[in-house]
């Protein structure tokens, strides 16, 4: 029978030219067979699994071989400092997603209960990590996808977090009427339609909607952007990550709207990343 050790050294030999990461892949995989954690696999290598795990690891491998994203494969991913569940209805939130809530919280006060709208939640994981970091303010979650939504409820039920609201719609039009958002923040769809990374391996898996905005993959920003002003109170902040190409003409719209102190943000590849606008008091 084969053992841990050597069902990882036959997938990571697989996997070899058809992920950045193989013996992590391989890694992940077999622990979710086994619902257990990486540390297993580490401790007790020479461990045999029975035959029906081991069925069902190098079918995930073979899926995997033809570009499946593995936090499809397992159900998860790791965001922020907690694990998400994750399935097709939604974006795989990705490590340049955590510069947007790192701005966003060094802009709200630890102790502050402001109302926070996240539109374009997929997962959750912007609004959720802003609910867990900032307790006292109450975040609205929004998409227009209801399997999304479901996505994201689930999380923050598995997360026990209840400063959370969730709505189905498109951007703005999904919010409560009546409220004077202190910021909004969105990671919207910013890919133009015609790039040629969305028919890549693993991005052929995730909606399409999620991922593409018109020509210049501005669309959806051009609609956010003056929305946003409208509905944010004197004072409050849109926060937009954008394409590493973008790195100005997000800017430029924010500051055509009438937002102030505009800047943006690099990622840790050193991509323009995220931008951030004030509107006036």
């Amino acid at each position: 029978m084969s053992t841990i050790e050597s069902l990882l050294r036959e997938a990571t030999g697989k996997l070899h030219g058809h992920s950045d990461s193989p013996r992590l892949d391989a890694e992940l995989l077999l622990a979710h067979v086994l619902d257990t954690g990486r540390t297993t696999l580490h401790t007790w290598p020479e461990r045999q699994p029975s035959p029906e795990t081991e069925a069902a690891f190098l079918g995930l491998v073979e899926r995997r071989l033809v570009g499946e994203p593995v936090a499809y494969l397992i159900g998860r991913r790791g965001f922020w400092n907690f694990d998400l569940d994750v399935s097709p209805d939604v974006l795989i939130p990705r490590p340049e997603t955590e510069l947007l809530v790192e701005q966003a919280l060094a802009r709200i006060p630890a102790d502050a209960d402001w109302p926070i709208a996240d539109l374009g939640t997929g997962s959750g994981a912007i609004a959720l990590a802003l609910a867990r970091e900032r307790p006292r303010c109450t975040i609205h979650a929004v998409d227009r996808s209801a399997a999304a939504l479901a996505v994201a409820r689930r999380n923050a039920e598995r997360l026990d977090l209840h400063n959370l609201h969730f709505h189905q719609g498109d951007w703005l039009d999904a919010l409560p009427a009546g409220i004077d958002w202190q910021m909004i923040v969105s990671n919207p769809p910013y890919v133009p339609e015609d790039a040629p990374h969305l028919a890549a391996r693993g991005v052929r898996y995730e909606p399409r909607a999620a991922l593409a905005a018109g020509a210049d993959g501005l669309d959806d920003i051009r609609r956010i952007v003056p929305a946003a002003w409208q509905a944010l109170a004197p004072g409050g902040w849109l926060l937009l990550e954008h394409g590493w190409d973008q790195g100005e003409a997000v800017p430029r719209l924010l500051e055509a709207a009438g937002f102030r102190e505009v800047a943006d943000y690099r990622d840790l590849a050193g991509h323009p990343r995220v931008a951030a606008g004030r509107k006036p008091c």
